[in-house]
């Protein structure tokens, strides 16, 4: 990360002492802003939103279950013979293994989808950002990001982006 930042720098200057440096055209984007405001960003996120209600409303279902099945060998237990106890003991754990597997690989599939659906709208926004950059003469366009002590604010292209990135996906 160091590295990157210093390159930057190191680039920067040696930009900035050439004689183009009149012409240096600078700007970022706050490419969480922009992925947050896209069209197709709030889509992804109903998208998921909808997915992790469904799971939780499974989940929850597992839960009830499981408490059930405990409940009832706490409150029979004494009264059941070894062999049912230990029956209902190995489908209670059955039951708690498949619901451990079940919320994991949950997990994984909503991680999954949401890299997906991320790296989707990333890929759509860097083409434009590229299209805007060349169209509109700039140099350099950044991401914003923690490394980036100061920037101006009137070197924010993120609504122009924005707007450009949601006009292009409605033609």
């Amino acid at each position: 990360m160091k590295q990157t930042v210093l390159a930057v720098f190191t680039v920067l200057l040696l930009i900035s002492t050439s004689a183009h440096a009149a012409d240096l055209k600078l700007g970022y984007i706050d490419m969480q802003r922009a992925l947050n405001g896209s069209e197709q960003g709030k889509e992804a996120k109903e998208q998921l939103a909808a997915k992790v209600k469904q799971y939780q409303d499974e989940i929850n279902l597992k839960q009830e279950d499981l408490k059930r099945l405990k409940d009832e060998l706490e409150k029979q237990g004494m009264l059941l013979s070894d062999s049912a106890r230990s029956s209902k003991e190995r489908e209670y754990q059955n039951k708690l293994k498949d619901f451990q597997r079940f919320t994991k690989d949950a997990q994984d599939e909503l991680q999954g989808k949401d890299e997906e659906l991320t790296r989707k709208i990333l890929e759509g926004m860097e083409k434009v950002i590229q299209e805007y950059g060349r169209q509109k003469g700039f140099t350099f366009i950044f991401v914003k990001n923690e490394s980036m002590l100061f920037v101006d604010e009137k070197a924010d292209l993120t609504e122009e982006i924005l707007t450009m990135f949601n006009s292009n996906r409605k033609k």
